[in-house]
Formats: structure tokens, C-alpha cells, sequence
């Protein structure tokens, strides 16, 4: 775990006329939850609103996310779709008009980093009481929220895997050399790997050069570093590998490839991965961006996307049962315990992380 920096969880503007609108209705005059949340959707010509996120599930967003925000505030939702960096980096270049992105935490810190993002108005957003802690302001007070926490855990087959994995460290367990993918660095789970080589050396801080010693260990035994979702579905469906670090959320195309497919939260504590909602600097349409925050931690939206098996939800006043509750990540108890990275201390040393690693592990 890093000193200070990496902390174990015991672990997305006003308008015109918008008095006239009712589109930006004071926070004390929005219900907690639905779209239309107290609000009387304008007449005339719907405001654009445009969203930055990855384009996944892209059926199910639009018809239970942006359909029914459309249609109570008079809005036209326009998406701008692609993978984290490249999105990010057109806000930084000033080649979009977004006004709400969608990021991990990994990359949103880079974004607060270099002032891409506006201060949000918490008044405005009453839906935050009722997530998670963890989830209310991950990157600081004036910054969005986490809209779902992920955890980052093992997916093994038991029976090319020839053994039961309960632990981090048993990823250097003989029998899984040539059976292994790991996240590559530049991924955003790629730090989490270098906490993680720290902790199965047996730190209990963070100790760089331990972590590296680790993973340059373990590369003996990787088929190959992962950087897409896809890559680890593929390999593992193909047999090629026997197991490796993923998202629990992935464990769905996981089982419908290997049925006998197993997901573990390791000893030591998964990870929390967390992806964040943010309004975008200069965006005209802010108060509307934080409406449409707002609708998405409700306990409607927030409840749909986990039986969907789309997101891991962040609101506490659902209750989830059965089947519902498995491929997500899901429940105090278990989100209570994962273990955070400290994203601004993750930035501030990526650079020179991504030099070591290239010139000490993947050689």
C-alpha cells in the first residue's frame, strides 16, 4: 500500500432565460431522483447537451439514461464516444464542445490537473447523499463524483489454472507461468499492478523498487500485457491463458465464453476502480450538466444499470437479492474493503513508472 498516497477503502451553465426555463430549478426544488426532478421541460427548440463517455452498452444509455432526461428537460443528447486518452485529449486541445465527460479516476485526475473541468455545485446535485463516501467526491469537493465502483480482482479458469487462486501473490505460483495477462502500465489498472507486486513482496507501504523487482519476476510467466477488455475475453475464451487481473463487471463475458470461469477478491483486498462525471470548463450548459449527474446517481438509474449488469452501482438505498447481485460489484461490506489509489500521487510519478517498466519488466 503507498504511504499516504495509496490508501486501502476499509475499500457527469446556465442557461439562457433559465428562470423563465425552469431547467436549472434550485437543488431544494428537485425531487431526489427522477429526470424530471421538479423541473417543467421548456418549450421550444431542446438544448444540446453534449456527453463524452466510452459508447458501451450504447442501447441501454440511451433508452433508460438519455431518453427519459431528454424528454423532461427538453434536451438533445449528442454523444462524443471513444476510449479514455483520446477523449480527454480533444477537451485539452480545445477540439470539442462537450459539456459533461465521463473518465476513470485515473485519467479525470489528469483533466483536474491541467483545469479542464469546472467546480460543481453540490447543492445542486442532492442525490450524492446517498451514495457511498467512497464515491462522493473521490478526486476532491470541487471535483464529480464516481457514478460506479468497479473492483479489480483475479478471473481464473480452475481447470487449466490447475489450482485454486485466493491470493495476489498466487499469480508467481509455478503452475500459472505461460498462463498469465496482466494490465499493461498505461492502462488504468496498470498502476494497481505495481501496488499490488509491492504487496506480495511483502511491503506494507509502498516500495517501488520491491514492486518493480516483483513484477520483472513475474514476466517470465505473462503471455502477454493486456490493454483492452477485449484482449483478456479473447485469450481466456481461446484458452491462452488461465487467469489474470480484471474488472469484475467484465466476468459476464467472461462466463458466457468459459462457463466454469471464477472471479476472486484476492486476500489482500481488490481494487477500486472508479469512473468519474465531470462538467467540462466553459461549457454553457453547466446547471444542466449537473441535472444530468444528478439523474444518473438516482436510485432509478442507478438501480437499472446494475440488474442490467451495466454498471456496479453507487447508490445505498437499493436493495439488490439473488442473481441480481452477481457479476457487480456490490455492497458495503464488500466496497468498504477495497483498496484506492491515490490518483494525484499515481499521475505525479506515471511518467517515470512507464520509463522503469519498459526498461526493467517487459524486457
Amino acid at each position: 500500500m503507498m504511504k499516504k498516497q495509496m490508501v486501502r477503502g476499509l475499500l457527469s451553465l446556465s442557461l439562457i432565460g433559465l428562470a423563465l426555463t425552469g431547467c436549472g430549478a434550485p437543488a431544494k426544488d428537485q425531487a431526489g431522483s427522477g429526470a424530471a426532478a421538479g423541473t417543467t421541460a421548456p418549450k421550444g427548440e431542446p438544448t444540446q447537451l453534449v456527453i463524452s463517455t466510452w459508447g458501451f452498452s450504447d442501447d441501454f444509455f440511451k433508452k433508460e439514461v438519455y431518453a427519459p432526461f431528454e424528454k423532461a428537460h427538453n434536451v438533445k443528447i449528442v454523444l462524443d464516444t471513444g476510449n479514455n486518452s483520446d477523449r480527454l485529449n480533444k477537451v485539452r486541445q480545445g477540439t470539442s464542445n462537450v459539456d459533461l465527460i465521463y473518465l476513470s479516476d485515473y485519467y479525470a485526475q489528469q483533466g483536474i490537473e491541467a483545469g479542464l473541468f469546472e467546480k460543481i455545485d453540490r447543492s445542486r446535485i442532492p442525490n450524492l447523499k446517498d451514495i457511498y463516501d467512497l464515491a462522493k467526491a473521490p478526486l476532491g469537493e470541487d471535483y464529480g463524483p464516481a457514478y460506479t465502483i468497479g473492483q479489480l480482482g483475479i478471473a481464473y479458469n480452475p481447470k487449466t489454472a490447475g489450482m485454486e487462486i485466493k491470493s495476489w501473490s498466487d499469480l508467481w505460483s509455478p503452475g500459472l507461468a505461460k498462463k498469465l495477462t496482466i494490465p499493461n502500465i498505461t492502462s488504468t489498472s496498470g498502476p494497481m499492478m505495481l501496488d499490488m507486486a509491492s504487496v506480495a513482496a511483502g511491503s506494507t507501504k509502498f516500495d517501488a523498487d520491491k514492486a518493480f523487482a516483483k513484477m520483472k519476476e513475474l514476466n517470465k510467466g505473462v503471455v502477454k500485457y493486456y490493454g483492452q477488455t477485449s484482449e483478456f475475453v479473447n485469450m481466456f475464451a481461446q484458452g491462452e491463458i488461465a487467469a489474470g487481473p480484471i474488472m469484475e463487471m467484465y466476468m459476464k463475458d467472461i462466463k458466457a465464453a468459459v462457463p466454469d470461469a471464477k472471479f476472486v477478491t484476492p486476500q489482500e483486498g481488490g481494487y477500486a476502480i472508479m469512473n468519474t462525471v465531470n462538467v467540462v470548463k466553459g461549457s454553457k450548459n453547466k446547471q444542466l450538466a449537473e441535472d444530468f449527474i444528478n439523474w444518473h446517481l438516482s436510485k432509478e438509474v442507478q438501480e437499472k444499470s446494475a440488474k442490467a449488469k451495466v454498471d456496479s452501482p453507487v447508490n445505498t438505498t437499493m436493495q439488490l437479492t439473488g442473481d441480481d447481485t452477481k457479476g457487480i460489484t456490490y455492497g458495503a461490506d464488500v466496497v468498504n474493503k477495497l483498496r484506492k489509489l491515490d490518483m494525484k500521487f499515481v499521475n505525479q510519478n506515471l511518467k517515470s513508472w512507464i520509463d522503469r517498466w519498459n526498461r526493467e519488466v517487459t524486457q
